[in-house]
């Protein structure tokens, strides 16, 4: 097998474990938010950027499958 295939996986792989440890940080972190909407303290930018970041891995995952197919094809 190449390289790019073995860089797609291991991306994937790696990026969906992180994704999904950092899952039940963010739920309790939105559960708090949504338990205390009159202080304004807390923050959102954690789970702005947990989305941000889920979108652009899941983007770069399908980029890397589309690349392999047309290299290996």
């Amino acid at each position: 097998m190449d390289l790019l295939l073995w860089i797609t996986v291991g991306f994937i792989i790696i990026g969906f474990a992180v994704i999904a440890s950092m899952k039940k940080n963010m739920e309790s972190k939105l559960a708090f938010i949504k338990g205390n909407m009159e202080i304004k303290e807390f923050s959102t930018k954690p789970i702005v950027w947990w989305i941000v970041g889920t979108a652009v891995w899941g983007t770069v995952s399908i980029i890397l499958i589309v690349w392999w197919f047309s290299v290996s094809m």
